[in-house]
């Protein structure tokens, strides 16, 4: 029978870890879509940035409540599933508790995970009271309708199972050593080291060994299933931020955040303008391909850079940016948050062709306008707002400024009062319908 069940652990640690890493693999597929940015520079202040946000959740903070509960709900929920080596060790080769031979540390371990449990259950009810109770105004926005809703709830309710099952695990361990079972009795060097598990004791007072074991076996066989279950959860989930926050601060732009990026295929236009020598109709060298000019700006994902597909997938919804948001506060379409989400459905749309013909082939959409329309672009007052409100670094001016250079640039598309202030920039050399031989007219008026 043991083998058997060490048969059976393996098949599942394998085939879980085997279906997370092909998920993670076409996220890296997927983002790879994009164009490639250069931001390997300066890796002293980038590894010092992501220690500071991703790891030390110094944005997170800047809301004391939800600051303070979910680095409990983070840092604890990292913590205790350090317990899973042991879990794996003990399925694997048949153990119980193995790791139980570090005598006293090992118990202060052990009264840390149950600590940090009951802390975790404490923040992830009152998380699920803000949402649900209580309804926080962003968490209730038009976009957050229908899945981004269930999902945020799946996962409140997923913790708090997977505490209550190590928990429960636990007090039956516990009380298997106080009978002095069998297989159990090696570990009663670490009585006392449940001191919240051993008031779940009176559930389990009066059952016989057989119900114990059998209550305990269940609830370590659900507990490493059910988190084998949420690793691979994470890829259809918000709570993907878990595996890239870290990576997506660490290659987020370090220049100032209203800094205005060239592009590319600008320059080399204006250089080719600026070459009294260059012949716009020459061919193309011996050897060099006579390539498309480039799209200025994005129309769709593919247009992006790849770090901001990372920002996509990063995106954890909590609706601080679009709280921040001033066009957002008074009324207008823009919500930042609806940006990043937008953007990283249409990238998944794009992923199941690809995972389906092998190839992206033209399904006859685009980002701009099936998914994003042209009146949340337009409400954006590039104040980066929400740029410094988001804790894990992502950026969605980003998105929002090259979707508007590609209207302007590729479709002649600005809106009117727009145009008019470009055409005076470009005749008067300032947004006003004025000469510039008479700008200071005004001071001469009496």
């Amino acid at each position: 029978m043991q083998i058997i069940a060490q048969i059976l652990f393996v098949i599942a640690l394998v085939a879980g870890i085997g279906f997370f890493a092909r998920n993670i693999r076409r996220i890296i597929r997927n983002i790879k879509l994009g164009k490639e940015v250069d931001r390997n520079d300066n890796p002293g202040e980038r590894f010092a940035k992501m220690a500071r946000i991703a790891m030390g959740q110094s944005k997170m903070v800047r809301r004391p409540l939800a600051g303070a509960l979910h680095i409990i709900v983070y840092l604890g929920f990292i913590i205790i599933n350090i317990e899973v080596l042991e879990i794996i060790i003990d399925g694997i080769f048949g153990t119980h508790r193995v790791l139980s031979f570090l005598g006293g540390f090992y118990n202060v371990l052990i009264a840390a995970f149950e600590v940090l449990a009951l802390l975790v259950l404490v923040g992830v009810i009152l998380f699920w009271t803000r949402r649900n109770i209580s309804k926080l105004k962003r968490f209730w926005s038009r976009e957050m309708k229908g899945w981004p809703k269930n999902d945020a709830n799946y996962i409140l309710y997923f913790e708090m199972i997977l505490m209550i099952l190590f928990l429960t695990m636990n007090a039956a361990d516990y009380q298997l050593q106080l009978n002095g079972a069998a297989h159990y009795t090696s570990e009663a060097g670490i009585m006392g080291s449940f001191p919240i598990s051993q008031f779940l004791l009176p559930i389990m007072d009066g059952l016989d060994n057989s119900t114990l074991i059998i209550i305990e076996r269940v609830a370590w066989w659900a507990h490493i299933l059910g988190i084998l279950f949420f690793l691979n959860y994470l890829y259809y989930s918000k709570h993907l931020h878990i595996l890239l926050a870290f990576p997506n601060v660490y290659y987020s732009k370090l220049t100032p955040q209203g800094e205005f990026n060239n592009l590319e295929a600008v320059k080399k236009e204006v250089e080719l303008m600026m070459d009294p020598n260059a012949d716009p109709f020459a061919a193309p060298a011996e050897g060099e391909e006579d390539d498309e000019p480039e799209k200025f700006g994005a129309s769709d994902v593919f247009d992006l850079n790849q770090v901001q597909l990372l920002n996509a997938y990063t995106c954890t919804e909590c609706g601080r940016c679009t709280s921040e948001c001033p066009a957002n506060q008074t009324g207008k379409k823009l919500s930042p948050r609806k940006i990043m989400m937008d953007t990283r459905d249409r990238l998944e749309e794009v992923g199941e062709i690809v995972n389906k013909k092998g190839k992206y082939e033209d399904d006859g959409k685009q980002l701009l306008d099936d998914y994003i329309q042209r009146e949340e672009l337009w409400a954006c007052t590039t104040c980066n707002a929400c740029v410094e409100a988001c804790p894990v670094g992502i950026d969605p001016l980003s998105i929002i400024l090259d979707m508007r250079r590609y209207l302007v640039m590729e479709q002649s598309a600005a809106p009117n009062e727009l145009a008019i202030a470009m055409t005076n920039i470009e005749n008067n050399g300032a947004p006003w319908p004025y000469n510039q031989m008479d700008r200071l007219n005004w001071a001469e008026e009496k």
